[in-house]
């Protein structure tokens, strides 16, 4: 009788038969049991409470029957966490671990033993979220806070942003600053700025209409092209590692009436002259030498300083500070009306999450340090640099530069080129190679030993007792580029360099914020789901960790098997065609896949389709990327229920139809419904010539349930830092690697030093600065979904929905629950309506999750999708237990919401509008509240064992916005007028 079922009941029926699994029988080393958090027994109870049988049938009223996927993911069968460890080892030796001294821009280094223990291999600071809530999330702002004091003081600039993703989207970005402030279109890029970084900037100049040119922007000859110069690019340390001081030329290029954008290097800027007094605008670079390893690319946190008029142009993220109700100085991020998630498409920048966790090992290098060792470890890099130089000028080559920090053009005849290559070989280093057949480069860098200086002056003179020749050789040391002005001279970089010292600041730091191994992080559309210890470890294997992204495939070998067999399960889970790893973060995900669709829809002669349809429950970077891509954002509306307005879609389709270039819809959306009409919404923008552009942000409710790529996808990108278990790190790192079906595959990015199988003639171009992104940290996916195994993945999907249906249930009867799906189900995250609680009580949303501080949580997603709206995520991993203490918290708290509506307690006095409640407050010899202490700080009796602090009272966001405190100098001089 199957046969005589329609199609889609059968594929339901056989679905429902065959997939569910259930993972509670398994072995007690099944890794599935240590990520998802409910038992058997728990499960089944919140199965009743949610009124539905079985998992079965809570997917059977969640998700579309037309969209379910009713094969088995085909993955491998699950590891354990040992047989993991043991794997990863195998393949991290098929990598080969050259010497690098290629340089452009990453540099072996040390990480020190302290912040390698104490910060990157910490749960504490790997595992928090964005610091949005400023009472809880103290320690890791100071730290960034500190990190844009070491930027601003090292380029000798004013401000800088808390991290950027790399130096060329940092580069990309500073362009976009440049037309903004200016309101011109032309950006000039001189050619001795990194290849990687060109590319990169070329290609945004391409989208958003920019006339970009590559020039030599010293020559006297080169077009200013004064009416319309927005700005230029230079780098200095420049590409072939000569250091110029750019002062005649920065002055030149102001009177054409363009801003100066230079990407320059950290470490050189604490012995030669900083680009803030060469009078540039803008400075860019990475701070990845310093203490971050280069992990074939990434991650490492970009930087962006520049001079305070342009603040409020400035993208990502700003730490300021401003003060608590008790008048204490705090810190909280500043100027937020900047950013993607609130002004939509008028944004700065498309950035939702940067490296705020290599962001803060990068600052805490700087601490640990400190001046004195900073500049230690630049003289000795730049004296050996030196000190090979005139070796290989002894041997009778030339160096061109004239002034250099750590990297020398060598030029050599072919044949003397050969024998250097030749013994590089034989010595396991690897060389910066130019085309042709004239130079060759070395770049030096902390980890040079006397052993491997002296290997490369035999490499470049086959000889070990080469007189030296330092004619031409000039020190940095004693010329005019040398620096003079004292570098990190704030207390925090002089006062912990005893390990004791050092690891008590950290500490001190890491109790003031609030992570996962707190408690739960539920937030919407942001998914914290656990970060497993045995997926974390490998990051720190040197086998993988030690890589340069630019060595030839042949030494990166177990790098390339992990790609594969990561692109084999995600376009396995996903029914894509084919995988780029190159965006790493979401935002750049959805950037590089619109590029893809517009260089697709150009290749076909439809160049006027430039409108891009996103619903208003759209993930928040879609308006921004769909900006950013040089597209016209038109937003479609949804219905009561919170499904995608069909009709007015329809009516928005049909408005645009000959311009219509693709829709953005985020699946399940961020209303949190499994829309059912997504097939027919594909279909339509299809038959209208447009692409489907489908955000797999929310693809933890999907894998194993529904593949995108086949209900009507061209194009996803998946956040590798929420579905696929990558930490968060305080706000970021991530990963957002995009999936194409077949006839957008040319159009894939490229890179101009790693050949990729993407034809460049067709391709989008360079998103980003490595050819694979952050490729270190895609060793933590891989190893999850090598763990979970295909039932496992599954079980997460299915157990993230009921997850979030069970606290839904629970809260139903206090709050009003904004949208549901056909049947009443929600899918993976749930909206409280708090705007007739507003209207009632005085009391928002905000106060709403300031209080849970005090029951010792961490607050939903506020205010989106809707305003005076929380959007709850509680992830698969967390068990009934923390579920319903949440629940409790919640349900607690609109009892003293209540109790303001009844007037037991003013509206301007009580427990909600004061809080969070620090210890200090609490602690006061004073209490003239109408409520006890004991009520403020304890609310309910299990609150007194599991009890996080916030470490202030609430922060005073007017107050910092309007006076703006960015670094520790500003800090000093706004004590001193205080003063």
């Amino acid at each position: 009788m199957l046969h005589l079922l329609p199609r889609a009941v059968q594929r339901h029926r056989t679905f429902l038969a065959t997939n569910v699994v259930t993972i509670f029988r398994a072995s007690t080393k099944s890794f599935v049991r240590r990520h998802i958090g409910p038992r058997e027994s728990e499960t089944k109870a919140m199965l009743d409470t949610c009124g539905v049988s079985s998992l079965n049938e809570l997917i059977k009223n969640t998700i579309p029957t037309q969209i379910l996927y009713t094969k088995p993911l085909d993955i491998a069968e699950p590891l354990t966490e040992a047989e993991l460890l043991a794997r990863i080892k195998e393949i991290g030796n098929m990598n080969k671990q050259f010497r690098s001294y290629i340089g452009m821009g990453y540099y072996g280094c040390h990480i020190p033993s302290p912040i390698l223990r104490n910060v990157l291999e910490n749960p504490a600071w790997y595992t928090p979220y964005t610091p949005y809530q400023a009472e809880i999330s103290q320690g890791r702002m100071e730290a960034l806070f500190n990190f844009q004091s070491m930027v601003t003081n090292l380029t000798a600039l004013d401000v800088a942003n808390a991290s950027m993703l790399d130096e060329a989207t940092a580069a990309a970005e500073a362009m976009g600053i440049c037309v903004r402030q200016t309101k011109k279109k032309v950006f000039l890029i001189d050619e001795l700025c990194h290849p990687q970084t060109i590319a990169t900037v070329m290609t945004r100049a391409n989208s958003l209409g920019i006339k970009s040119y590559i020039v030599d922007l010293y020559s006297k000859d080169t077009n200013l092209y004064t009416d319309e110069l927005a700005g230029v690019l230079l780098q200095c340390p420049d590409t072939q590692g000569s250091v110029i001081d750019l002062t005649a030329l920065t002055d030149k290029i102001h009177k054409q009436g363009g801003l100066v954008v230079v990407a320059t290097d950290l470490l050189a800027s604490t012995i030669i002259k900083p680009v803030g007094e060469m009078n540039v605008d803008v400075a860019v670079g990475s701070s990845q030498r310093f203490g971050v390893p280069m992990g074939y690319g990434g991650p490492h946190a970009g930087f962006l300083a520049a001079k305070r008029k342009l603040v409020r142009n400035l993208p990502g993220r700003l730490i300021g500070v401003s003060r608590d109700t008790e008048g204490k100085p705090v810190y909280r991020l500043t100027l937020q009306a900047r950013e993607q998630h609130i002004k939509r498409d008028k944004a700065t920048s498309n950035i939702c999450t940067a490296q705020a966790l290599l962001a803060n090992v990068a600052s805490f290098y700087a601490v640990y340090h400190g001046p004195q060792g900073m500049k230690d470890i630049a003289a000795d890099v730049h004296h050996k640099t030196t000190e090979l130089a005139s070796t290989i000028q002894g041997a009778g080559m030339n160096i061109k530069n004239k002034y250099f920090f750590d990297t020398l053009l060598v030029e050599c005849n072919p044949s003397e080129r050969k024998g250097i290559l030749t013994r590089a070989r034989l010595r396991n280093i690897n060389l910066r190679v130019y085309p042709g057949d004239e130079y060759l480069g070395v770049s030096l860098d902390e980890t040079v030993s006397q052993k491997d200086l002296s290997d490369l002056k035999w490499v470049f003179t086959g000889a070990h007792n080469i007189i030296p020749d330092v004619t031409g050789i000039r020190n940095l040391h004693d010329s005019k580029l040398a620096r003079t002005t004292p570098i990190l001279q704030f207390p925090v970089f002089r006062d912990y360099h005893s390990e004791t010292s050092f690891m008590r600041y950290v500490r001190k730091l890491e109790i003031l914020d609030y992570g996962l191994c707190n408690s739960m992080i539920p937030l919407g559309s942001c998914t914290m789901k656990l970060n497993a210890a045995t997926e974390m470890i490998p990051i720190t294997f040197p086998e993988f960790a030690n890589i340069h992204p630019f060595v030839p495939f042949s030494q990166a070998v177990g790098y390339q098997q992990i790609l594969n067999e990561l692109e084999n399960d995600l376009i396995n889970m996903t029914g894509y065609d084919k995988i780029s790893f190159q965006s790493n973060s979401g935002s750049q995900g959805e950037y590089a896949g619109l590029l893809a669709i517009r260089r697709y829809l150009e290749s076909i002669g439809e160049t006027q389709r430039t409108v891009c349809l996103v619903p208003s429950s759209a993930h928040g970077t879609n308006p921004a990327s769909s900006k950013l891509a040089g597209l016209e954002t038109v937003y479609i509306s949804s219905t009561d229920v919170g499904s995608i307005d069909l009709d007015d879609m329809k009516r928005k389709v049909d408005t645009y139809s000959d311009r219509l270039a693709v829709a953005m819809f985020t699946y399940p959306s961020t209303n949190g419904v499994f829309d059912e009409s997504i097939t027919d919404m594909c279909d339509i923008i299809h038959n209208s010539g447009g692409q489907v552009y489908i955000d797999g942000a929310n693809m933890n409710a999907q894998v194993g349930l529904a593949r995108p790529g086949d209900y009507g996808g061209d194009v996803s990108h998946f956040n590798l830092h929420k579905t696929f278990c990558i930490p968060h790190g305080g706000g970021g790192p991530g990963m957002g690697p995009i999936g194409v079906k077949k006839h957008l595959i040319p159009y894939l990015p490229t890179h101009p030093v790693i050949e990729t199988d993407v034809d460049t003639t067709r391709s989008l171009g360079t998103v980003s600065a490595a050819p694979f992104g952050s490729s270190l940290i895609l060793l933590i996916t891989w190893a999850y979904i090598r763990m979970m195994g295909p039932n496992g993945l599954k079980q997460a999907s299915l157990i993230a929905i009921l997850n979030s249906n069970y606290m839904r249930r629970r809260l139903e009867e206090h709050f009003k629950i904004l949208f549901h799906g056909t049947h009443g189900f929600t899918a993976h995250e749930v909206l409280l309506d708090i705007r007739s609680l507003h209207i009632k009580s005085g009391i928002d949303a905000t106060d709403i999750a300031k209080r849970l501080q005090d029951y010792g949580f961490h607050a939903p997603t506020m205010h989106w999708p809707v305003h005076d709206n929380l959007m709850i995520e509680p992830t698969e991993s967390e068990n009934k237990k923390q579920l319903d203490r949440y629940c409790d918290a919640l349900i607690q708290i609109k009892k003293e919401i209540n109790e303001v509506v009844n007037k037991e307690y003013p509206l301007d006095d009580n427990v909600l509008k004061n809080s969070p409640h620090s210890i200090p407050r609490l602690m006061a010899s004073e209490w003239t509240h109408p409520y006890t202490r004991e009520k403020a700080a304890f609310p309910l009796p299990w609150v007194t064992q599991e009890k996080f602090w916030p470490n202030c009272s609430r922060v005073d966001d007017v107050h910092g916005d309007r006076n703006l405190i960015l670094t520790h100098q500003d800090l000093i001089k706004a004590d001193s007028q205080t003063k």
